[in-house]
């Protein structure tokens, strides 16, 4: 598991830094085009580390021995990364991790051109730094959403016929390409919307109405804040460790994204069938208006519906391991930082590379194995009882 962090890091790295070089020349929108293609495959090694580090413990679960020994062949880690990719995919973009990803190659293009920044800054000029993600044009983001949504759907049809290898990731591959590509367009038109919209009376009516509901309302203020202020830690510590452990998952092969699996045995399975029963339009709306839900939350419900088949205290201690790993690497760095010291403070801006790497490295590596013992806890438990988690 640590080797498979340290090439990926160094990996990562290879990628920032190429980001960062890339962006400055002639030809600016296809190197700006470019820059775009290495934040691709920088969230595609992302999900090469974290599916090698799984693969890694497999062999010391419970459930994979019993498999085994049912005569069940071990999957190879190809076939299984193409196997989890796509719905990987789905899961990085739905709860937004892609968002660090950006902010690093934001990050390591102002630290590697700091001085044309501060130049720049000093004399009154304009300059290109740190805008590598931001700045191709919206038409180029439009040409490139439209071959990139093109290979998605090719290969989607190649995943869903089963034709070949390495579709599932090259389909991850465009969906990724396919939502970075479109940042730049879809912000360009929603500016120019928002500002068309902010000048018409019924929204500004509506947002004074709005405003005076916040003042007259009793207790809206208290909780708004409060809404404001926990819901992200909220996230943070529930919904997050269940998304990681939909990867796991993934990579175990117990996984399902599916509505009917969710609601299976309850009065809600009598309206899926309703629904899968009535008209292809009705059906294809429904996807539309859910869409966005069911990505971001469907299978974090399955996921949690497995876990508390094993009872609620092993999704507690989960969440609960998960932040402590989380805060206890923080507050050890911190130590590490204050223990070491240093007369200049700029002396940090080197050493505190390896003291992160080490806490990333130690923090990436025990929470990998939380989540391979939780689900291995789950589906001992699950077969134990005569219900095996097999492959959904």
């Amino acid at each position: 598991m640590i080797l498979w962090f340290a090439a990926g890091e160094l990996a990562r790295f290879a990628l920032l830094y190429g980001a960062t070089e890339v962006a400055y020349g002639d030809f600016r929108q296809v190197r700006l085009v470019a820059v775009m293609t290495l934040l691709t495959l920088i969230v595609l090694s992302a999900l090469t580390v974290a599916t090698g580090m799984l693969y890694t413990l497999r062999s010391a679960l419970w459930e994979m021995r019993a498999r085994a020994a049912d005569g069940v062949q071990d999957e190879h880690f190809y076939r299984m990364l193409d196997r989890v990719a796509p719905a990987f995919a789905v899961l990085y973009l739905a709860w937004g991790f892609q968002t660090e990803d950006a902010r690093d190659v934001y990050q390591m293009d102002i630290a590697h051109h700091f001085y044309d920044l501060t130049g720049a800054g000093w004399f009154g000029e304009g300059t290109d730094v740190g805008r590598g993600l931001i700045d191709l044009d919206w038409r180029v983001s439009l040409g490139a959403m439209a071959v990139t949504f093109g290979l998605k759907m090719l290969f989607a049809k190649f995943v869903e016929k089963n034709k070949g290898k390495f579709y599932g990731v090259l389909g991850a591959l465009s969906e990724f390409a396919f939502v970075f590509y479109g940042l730049n367009a879809t912000v360009a038109i929603g500016t120019a919307r928002s500002e068309w919209m902010s000048h018409r009376n019924v929204v500004a009516n509506t947002q004074e109405v709005w405003t005076e509901a916040r003042k007259s309302v009793p207790l809206w203020e208290a909780v708004a804040s409060w809404f404001g202020e926990y819901w992200p830690l909220i996230l943070s510590a529930v919904a997050v460790p269940l998304a990681w452990l939909t990867v796991a998952m993934l990579v175990f092969g117990a996984y399902s994204d599916e509505t009917r699996t969710l609601v299976k045995g309850t009065r809600l399975e009598k309206g899926v069938d309703r629904l899968e029963g009535s008209h292809d339009l009705t059906q294809r709306s429904f996807d539309q208006l859910t869409g966005g839900f069911r990505d971001r939350w469907l299978p974090l419900a399955n996921s949690l519906r497995i876990v508390f088949r094993s009872g609620f205290p092993l999704f507690g201690m989960l969440c609960l391991c998960y932040v402590s790993i989380k805060v206890a690497g923080d507050y050890a760095q911190r130590a590490v930082i204050t223990l070491v010291g240093s007369r200049e403070e700029w002396v940090w801006a080197y050493q505190e590379a390896p003291v992160s790497f080490l806490r990333e490295m130690i923090v990436t590596v025990l929470t990998m194995a939380l989540l391979a013992a939780a689900y291995d806890i789950a589906a001992t438990r699950a077969r134990l009882k005569g219900e095996p988690l097999t492959d959904v």
